[in-house]
């Protein structure tokens, strides 16, 4: 049938900090790798050994980590990021400054042996309803995305570490989440070229090692497949038109956007017919899925729907993707972690952006007399759970406001400031009727997500929610 082991394109996820005895079995009969989690994850010595472990099975295993340096981060989603995120980075405009953020999250996946970030995010946040990428992106302009996820892909591959561009064709003009439904971007194709492909195409140009296929619909280019499923869009657009000769990673599919009607088996066969090379396979993923997946795609060759050429093609681009991170520099004697050359919370404030109202009501506030009302939204699957923004370094709520609890009959003591904040605030009917019910105080609202600066409901905009966001935040209001 054909030369290539299947398990040699699968890259699942499982639960817990230690290698369990069959992950560690099927990476040495040639699984081509592991994606860690926040659950794989609790300390820097600890990930070592684990990864360490991994390799002892597999010495050529891809290990790869959702770390894009900002609100979606494992290496510290059980401290909130130290790193400022791609929004807040677009905001400061400063390539040096993301060079030097890619760098720093390459040398600490480095130090605990990951070979593989599945970053940065390149999609251009063009619509603000958009509940999945936000302050992932760098910005809502393409040239704007482009220096950026370039420069962010320079810094962390300048450490031996592997970049993913995702999530190709381009994710951020969709109101719906992958994870839970099939979007639709319904640009035209002259549109898609002028604005979604060009961040992916400078990130090709300046030798991205990986790109990520998106679960989306994009009718302009396939009306019958996500993107994920589609030969015209990875095969005939993306290797052929744009030129990327590296590897293409699936999204995960035990997302609904790619395996919700089908299931997990036949997804697989599919995006690695329509051009993935490297299959994510989810979270909890389990020894019998391997099988059922395996089974599928050999069926998938014996029907001619998958051909032995496609899994041996997927299979050499594998392995030059870990060529690219076997000949590596050392990593820093001294490294210290979470910290960005350059970058400091008052640096990171010029970001932010403040009414000069706001602006003249802060002076006259005093930090001991106010009242935090924390509005907090179920979290996005992307995030997790994960403390944030100025709740993450020590600041207590007086009051929390969530989609299934109200303010009641909360009010602040007399003659404190409220300071309101949330994510995404003007996406949410419960925090937009928070907000109004605290008029009558007289409050400072914030918005630590991707705002939508014509709505009255983010005074300050962070852009992006990080420990480090919050930080900041708190010496404003100081």
């Amino acid at each position: 049938m054909t030369a290539v082991n299947p398990l040699a394109v699968l890259m699942p996820g499982f639960e817990g900090p230690t290698l369990p005895e069959w992950v560690a079995r099927r990476l040495s009969e040639g699984m081509g790798g592991v994606c860690l989690f926040a659950t794989n994850v609790e300390s820097p010595s600890q990930l070592r050994e684990l990864t360490a472990a991994i390799r002892e099975a597999n010495p050529r295993a891809v290990i790869s980590i959702d770390e894009e340096g900002g609100d979606v981060s494992r290496l510290y989603q059980a401290q909130g990021s130290p790193f400022p995120g791609n929004a807040l980075l677009g905001r400061l405009d400063d390539p040096a400054i993301t060079r030097a953020v890619g760098a720093q999250v390459g040398w600490e996946l480095r130090e605990v042996g990951v070979n593989l970030t599945l970053a940065p995010d390149v999609d251009i946040n063009t619509n603000v309803a958009n509940p999945v990428i936000g302050v992932r992106s760098f910005g809502a302009t393409p040239e704007l995305v482009a220096a950026h996820g370039v420069a962010w892909t320079e810094g962390v591959q300048s450490t031996g570490v592997a970049a993913n561009a995702k999530h190709f064709p381009g994710h951020g003009d969709t109101a719906q989440d992958s994870h839970v439904s099939l979007p639709t971007v319904d640009a035209d194709l002259a549109t898609l070229r002028e604005r979604e492909f060009l961040p992916f195409q400078a990130a090709i140009d300046a030798g991205v090692a990986s790109l990520m296929s998106s679960h989306i619909m994009v009718p302009a280019i396939d009306a019958e497949n996500p993107a994920t499923f589609s030969h015209a869009i990875l095969t005939d657009l993306l290797r052929g038109e744009m030129g990327f000769d590296g590897a293409i990673v699936s999204d995960a599919l035990d997302m609904v956007g790619a395996s919700g009607e089908i299931g997990i088996p036949a997804a697989a066969a599919r995006a690695l017919a329509a051009g993935c090379d490297l299959l994510c396979i989810g979270t909890k993923n389990t020894d019998a899925q391997m099988s059922e997946i395996v089974a599928a795609i050999e069926a998938a060759l014996e029907a001619g729907t998958l051909s032995g050429e496609r899994l041996q093609d997927a299979s050499r681009r594998i392995g030059r993707l870990v060529d690219t991170t076997l000949d590596a520099p050392e990593v820093p004697a001294h490294l210290t972690r979470g910290a960005i050359p350059g970058l400091d919370t008052t640096a990171l404030r010029a970001g932010f952006q403040m009414a000069d109202a706001v602006a003249a009501r802060l002076s006259q506030v005093t930090p001991g007399d106010v009242a935090w009302v924390r509005l907090e939204p179920a979290a996005n699957i992307a995030v997790g759970p994960s403390p944030w923004g100025p709740f993450a370094s020590g600041v207590t709520a007086d009051a929390v406001v969530s989609p299934d609890s109200g303010l009641g009959s909360w009010s602040p003591a007399p003659k404190q400031t409220v300071i309101v904040v949330g994510k995404d605030n003007h996406r949410h009917a419960w925090a937009r009727e928070a907000i109004d019910a605290l008029r009558r105080f007289d409050p400072i609202v914030v918005d630590m997500g991707w705002p939508d600066l014509t709505a009255p409901y983010a005074d300050i905009a962070t852009f992006g929610a990080s420990r480090f966001a919050g930080q900041a935040l708190i010496e404003v209001l100081a």
